[in-house]
């Protein structure tokens, strides 16, 4: 990978591959046949992969690839039999026991905190984006009654091939964000895919892996010191920067998460993966799902003080 597509890389949700020109011009999310306003649900991360409506992506080239639950949210979350074993909001996603490469593997000097596993919080979007868990491997299937909790750490393809796509074909094969599978996402949606990849975006750069050294350390200390500004308002496990003084932790506000060993940054320190409106209500959304705009280093600043 290039050293410009390194730099780019935010946190652990990676900004999609894109000329540098594309991204000096604009914060707000790459071109992509989804409208990326209004809700997660006009996002790439809808894995049903039709927009509400019409339009968007045609879903049934995807749905031999992974199963089309026809329901948003139950990708990631289902309001029962959630995932046991890891403290996310009624989680439905397999997240497989992993020991990443960490930031702290470089030993920079200028590293002060320590480097820990990523937390919930990463491993929620880990959970795709590392690439070892097919887009749909999820414990709880919708309206079917089919429930596997051991789904929540392995992934198990007899129990998702039992699912019938209402509109395609049976997905057979299940595939993760990683190109090692040769029928994994990036088989078509990466450069030189080709004819194959029928008009998909590039995802490379959004396929981290398991090696996290190029990226925004997550799991690392948050420091309190005069070198970062302070978050202003707080809860039990939460604290952030509430820019609009209503006590809530908002989409748009980033946030550091409580640990035992005390404030950490994550991945949903800078990422909501839902999407938060560059400019208010029915704007585009901000790319790469950040939570602030980083339009003249704006996001880094919320939390470094240079």
């Amino acid at each position: 990978m290039g050293d410009i597509a390194r730099i780019l890389r935010i946190g652990c949700v990676a900004l999609l591959a894109v000329p540098w020109t594309s991204i000096a011009r604009a914060d707000v999310e790459l071109p992509s046949k989804f409208s990326y306003r209004d809700g997660v649900a006009n996002t790439r991360h809808n894995m049903t992969q039709r927009q509400p409506g019409g339009g968007g992506p045609t879903g049934s080239t995807m749905d031999a690839y992974r199963n089309d639950y026809g329901e948003v949210c139950v990708y990631c979350h289902t309001p029962h039999g959630a995932h046991a074993h890891i403290n996310l909001p009624l989680w439905n996603r397999t997240i497989k026991a992993t020991t990443y490469r960490t930031y702290a593997e470089l030993g920079t000097s200028s590293l002060t905190q320590q480097v820990a596993q990523p937390g919930a919080s990463s491993l929620a979007c880990l959970s795709c984006h590392d690439g070892q868990v097919a887009v749909d491997s999820i414990v709880n299937m919708p309206g079917s009654g089919r429930y596997n909790p051991a789904q929540a750490t392995v992934q198990n393809d007899s129990f998702l091939n039992a699912w019938t796509n209402p509109r395609g074909p049976l997905a057979v094969e299940h595939m993760a964000l990683e190109a090692v599978n040769p029928r994994g996402c990036l088989s078509c949606h990466s450069a030189g895919a080709g004819a194959a990849g029928k008009g998909a975006g590039d995802f490379t750069i959004s396929a981290l892996g398991t090696d996290l050294r190029n990226d925004h350390p997550v799991g690392v200390g948050f420091p309190l010191t005069i070198d970062f500004r302070q978050p202003t308002a707080g809860r039990p496990g939460l604290r952030w920067f509430d820019a609009d003084g209503d006590g809530r932790p908002d989409g748009p506000e980033v946030r550091v998460y409580e640990s035992t060993e005390g404030l950490r940054v994550e991945c949903g320190s800078c990422h909501d993966p839902h999407g938060v409106p560059s400019a208010g209500p029915g704007s585009p959304f901000l790319r790469a799902f950040l939570r602030v705009s980083n339009q003249a280093s704006g996001l880094c600043l919320t939390c470094h003080a240079k």
